[in-house]
Order: structure tokens, then C-alpha cells, then sequence
């Protein structure tokens, strides 16, 4: 398939999905609120409203309908209201009319408009209007539509109909201090169909446009297995960062002509070397000053260029590697200020991020289902979803979680020879039944620890006379936020970004992205409990630096 093609199938995709979404949950929503109307309302809790004026008016309100002429060819629904007075009986008057009528009956009158409800605890405000006293009983008029009077609860139906309406509420003799317990409920005859009609269209929607999405990202897919054109990232000659081209062999690893032995990863017995790339013993190699040797020099580079590679270095522990590696190298050239804009220029990343990780979400949940049959991801599915990743990574590296490079993120999913880079392992079988608990269940530990990098305060408030707890989210920087600000403001005063605060964000963020690859189904290795931090990966000991996408090979 070709790139083009694949692109307008995820976008067709895509944008026929996000509409059938909304139609579902639409329709859900309908659906609920039909078979919640009890008595065939859906009612309001009662609420006291009080004023010391002779009337209570509801709010001013645009006509409902105005445009249509005539008496529509069905009803739009039924307006219930009940009121009753606080003093025990005490005669009220409850009536909607023409609001005109209703604004010339109450001119000159001391009234009060209702002007907003708040609940949690119940407030109603209101607008004061001064005025004197009414000049007749409401029930007198002759222009209510529906009006009710009389002691106790009073109860008013009015079938709602296009024109400009206004409710009252009044003692029954006029007198001032309306103090009153009231109630509304609405029902609708349209909610069962339109529910219905909002879940079918909304099905309709996604059997077109999963498909499409899911054919889409497989094209992209394909595509962006293979990296750009021109050296990976990290180093010339290589596929990933910290490796050295032809040439540069730092301590610790060794370079062989190709063709020589097999390529990757892979394990050196003693007394064996075979071709390719592996561990040197300690003190029989040798690297190149420019690699942050001890006393080494190394050339500053020119601003917004891409840094040189930095090498892996060997952990003390015997520990391996996770499968998911992310890699980010600090620009020596960065600008003092530019940081306070990229957010604002990346803005065109972030638009197509949000479509990327929609596809990514549906791509995902079908991977799943593959999984759970076939143990296997699909190939093209999982090349995709790194590539958001990796689309993601660059985007934050560069505008809000690391603001470690002043070169603009590449437009594509591939790997290229920018400073920051995200690659995982293709697994060639997953587990069935991990699918079902790793990404919720398994994922609680680290979801908590992410939660504590990347979230605000949360405020917990109960609240016993409605539904019990509920919770408000307050404003403020995440961990990660605050200390991604902190390096910013000090390169903005300094002109220099603090390395040591560089390597711990990028622990921070590696974490954060291990856990997702996880949460994402895309490994069945449990991510571990280490802030492992840096520009690279550790290389740990064992282990070689093998070119990116280039399976493990054991070497007897």
C-alpha cells in the first residue's frame, strides 16, 4: 500500500470514528435517561427558593422555536413543576405565560428573577428588581397557558411549545415573601427514538471507520519499520544512539568487519570472538577522547545542531535491558529563551498527536483481540504504535518534558537521525492471558508511581445528601512539570542546562514510557522499579549494543 493511501484511510478513519463515538455515548446517554424517568419524568431533587418579593420569575430565556411556524408535527416534550409553601397552608400560585404578557403584568412590581442554581450545597441567586404591589391576584389574569393555585402541593403540565415562555411563582393573595419548596421534571417521547437512532448511526460509524483506521495504520506501519534515509540517530553508521561509526570503538565493545560474523546481540564465551559487535574485557580496548573519557575534550556543538553519540555504559549490576529504550541527547547549543515558545510552535505536532493517539487507542484494543487469539501482535499494527510513540517522544523532548533540543521534530513515524528516539523489541509470541489483567491490574504500581510524576493535586470532598464522594482536580505542575520549569528557568539565567537535572528527567521519562509500552500490550515483561537515568540506555554486562530493530542472537 502506499504512504498516501494509508495516510487518507487513517484520516477518513479516524473521522468518521470519533463522530460514531459520540453518537454511541449519545445514545448511551439517552438510552438511560429513558429508562431512568420512573413515573415517566426525569424529576429534580426539591429545592427551597425564598425571596422577600411578591414573585419569583424564572430566567429570561431566548424563544424556544421561534422560527418555527405553526405547531410542530410532534411534542417536544412535557414540563412538569410542583411547588408547595414552606408555611403550612399557605395558598401558592405557580402559572407560565407569553413572556411578554407575563413582564407587562409584573411592570413597576417588586419581583425577583432567578438568575443561576449552584448545587453542592444548594444556592439559588437572584436579581433583585424593586418595584411595589401587584395590582391583582395572579389567578385573575387571563393569559396563563397553564397555571395551578390553591394550599399545599401544586402541580403544573405544560406541553412545551415554540415562543417565548416565563414561569411565576406567587402567593395565591399576592402578598410579598414567597417562600416555597419546588420540583421539575421533564419527560419526552423522542428520548427512546432518538437514543435508538444515535446507537444505530453510531455502529454504522465504526464498522466503517475501524476498519479503515485499522488498514491505515497497517500501511504506516509498514512503512515506518524501516528507518529515514541518512544516519539513525545516534551515530553515524549505526542504528542507534551512542554508537560509534566505522572506526570509533569505545572501551568495553568492539567492532568487527561485517561479513565476518553474524550481527546483534549475543553472548562471547571465553576464548571465542566472533564477528560482529560484543565485550571487550576491561582495560583491552580502547575509546576515542570524544566520548567523555576521563580528561577528554570534547568540541562543543554548533546551536541547534544535533549533538554527537554518546556510548552506553555498563552498569556494576548483572541486570538486562528492558525491551522498550529510550534515548534523548541534551543540545550543548540551546537557546536561553526559546523554551518559553516551543509549545506554541509545536502546536501543529500536537493537533496531529491527538488523531495519532486515537488511532493508537484503536489499534491497540484490536491488537488485543489478536493477541488473546493468536498470542502474536500484529506486525504492521505494532510498528504503528511505535511510531506514535516515538512521534510523541520527540514532540516532548522537545516542547514540554524534557526541552532538551532546539531542532524542530520531524513530521513521521520512522527513525531518523533526530536527538531523541524511542524503540521497542517486536516480541514474537505474548501471553493470551496476561491481556486481559496486565494493563489495569498488573499496571496498578507503576500507574500509581506515573500518576506521582505526572499529575496535579488531587482534592478528595464528601458530600452525603447526594451520591457520596466526589473529587475535583486543583491546579498546579507535575513533578515532571516542575522540574522540567526549574531546568528552563536556569537555562534562561544561565545559559546553561544542568545535566544532573537532565538525566534525572530523563529517568522520569523512560519510566513513563516503559510503563506505557506495557499498559499498550506491546511486551509481557514486566516493567522494572528503576529510575535508570541518563541520555542512553545502560548497556548492562553481557549485554552488547546491537543496530536498532536487530533481533537477540545467542552465539554458542
Amino acid at each position: 500500500m502506499k504512504k498516501s493511501a494509508a495516510i487518507i484511510m487513517l484520516v477518513l478513519g479516524i473521522l468518521i470514528t470519533l463522530p460514531g463515538l459520540a453518537a454511541l455515548a449519545g445514545g448511551a446517554v439517552a438510552s438511560a435517561v429513558g429508562s431512568i424517568q420512573g413515573d415517566g419524568y426525569l424529576s429534580s431533587g426539591t429545592s427551597r427558593f425564598s425571596v422577600s418579593s411578591f414573585a419569583l420569575t424564572s430566567p429570561r430565556a431566548d424563544a424556544i422555536g421561534d422560527d418555527v411556524p405553526g405547531r410542530l408535527p410532534f411534542d417536544i416534550g412535557t414540563l412538569r413543576l410542583r411547588v408547595e409553601s414552606v408555611s403550612p397552608d399557605k395558598p401558592v400560585f405557580i402559572g407560565i405565560g407569553p413572556q411578554a404578557d407575563v413582564e407587562q403584568y409584573l411592570s413597576g412590581v417588586h419581583h425577583s428573577e432567578l438568575l443561576n442554581i449552584r448545587q453542592r450545597p444548594f444556592r439559588a441567586e437572584y436579581r433583585d428588581v424593586p418595584g411595589g404591589t401587584p395590582a391583582s391576584p395572579p389567578a385573575d389574569q387571563r393569559f396563563w397557558t397553564a397555571s395551578a393555585s390553591g394550599p399545599g402541593e401544586q402541580e403544573l403540565n405544560w406541553n412545551i411549545t415554540p415562543g417565548a415562555w416565563e414561569v411565576v411563582v406567587m402567593n395565591a393573595d399576592a402578598s410579598s415573601v414567597v417562600d416555597v419548596q419546588a420540583q421539575a421534571g421533564f419527560r419526552s417521547d423522542l428520548i427512546r427514538p432518538a437514543a435508538t437512532g444515535l446507537l444505530v448511526g453510531g455502529l454504522i460509524a465504526l464498522v466503517i471507520g475501524i476498519p479503515l483506521i485499522i488498514f491505515g495504520a497497517a500501511g504506516l506501519g509498514r512503512h515506518a519499520r524501516h528507518p529515514s534515509g541518512g544516519p539513525a540517530s545516534g551515530g553515524p553508521g549505526m542504528g542507534g544512539p551512542g554508537m560509534g561509526g566505522p572506526g570509533q570503538v569505545p572501551a568495553g565493545q568492539f567492532q568487527v568487519p561485517a561479513g565476518q560474523a553474524p550481527a546483534g546481540q549475543f553472548q562471547v564465551p571465553a576464548g571465542q570472538a566472533p564477528a560482529g559487535q560484543f565485550q571487550v574485557p576491561a582495560g583491552q580496548g580502547a575509546a576515542p577522547a570524544s566520548w567523555d573519557q576521563p580528561g577528554a575534550q570534547t568540541a562543543p556543538a554548533a546551536p541547534g545542531a544535533a549533538p554527537p553519540p554518546r556510548p552506553f555504559t555498563a552498569a556494576a549490576e548483572d541486570r538486562p535491558g528492558y525491551p522498550a529504550r529510550l534515548f534523548g541527547e541534551l543540545d550543548p547549543g540551546l537557546s536561553r529563551w526559546m523554551w518559553l515558545v516551543k509549545w506554541f510552535l509545536a502546536i501543529p505536532h500536537f493537533i496531529l498527536l491527538f488523531f495519532l493517539w486515537f488511532a493508537f487507542a484503536i489499534t491497540t484494543i484490536v491488537a488485543g483481540f489478536a493477541i488473546l487469539f493468536t498470542a502474536r501482535y500484529p506486525r504492521a499494527l505494532f510498528d504503528f504504535n511505535v511510531g506514535v510513540l516515538r512521534w510523541n517522544w520527540r514532540v516532548a523532548f522537545y516542547a514540554y518534558a524534557a526541552v532538551g533540543t532546539d531542532l524542530y521534530p520531524p513530521f513521521t513515524l520512522k527513525r531518523t537521525n533526530y536527538p531523541a528516539d524511542f524503540e521497542v523489541d517486536y516480541p514474537q509470541r505474548l501471553s493470551r492471558g496476561l491481556v486481559l489483567v496486565k494493563w489495569w491490574l498488573l499496571a496498578i504500581p507503576h500507574l500509581l508511581v506515573v500518576a506521582a510524576f505526572t499529575n496535579t493535586t488531587w482534592r478528595w470532598r464528601t458530600d452525603d445528601t447526594v451520591v457520596g464522594a466526589t473529587y475535583e482536580q486543583s491546579a498546579g505542575l507535575s513533578l515532571l512539570g516542575l522540574l522540567v520549569l526549574i531546568a528552563a528557568v536556569i537555562l534562561l539565567f544561565s545559559g546553561r542546562y544542568q545535566r544532573p537535572l537532565f538525566d534525572l528527567i530523563l529517568g522520569i521519562d523512560r519510566w513513563i514510557y516503559r510503563v506505557l509500552v506495557y499498559t499498550a500490550l506491546m511486551r509481557d515483561e514486566y516493567p522494572p522499579f528503576r529510575l535508570d537515568q541518563g541520555s542512553t540506555e545502560p548497556a548492562w554486562p553481557g549485554e552488547a549494543i546491537r543496530p536498532a530493530g536487530a533481533p537477540p542472537v545467542d552465539v554458542p
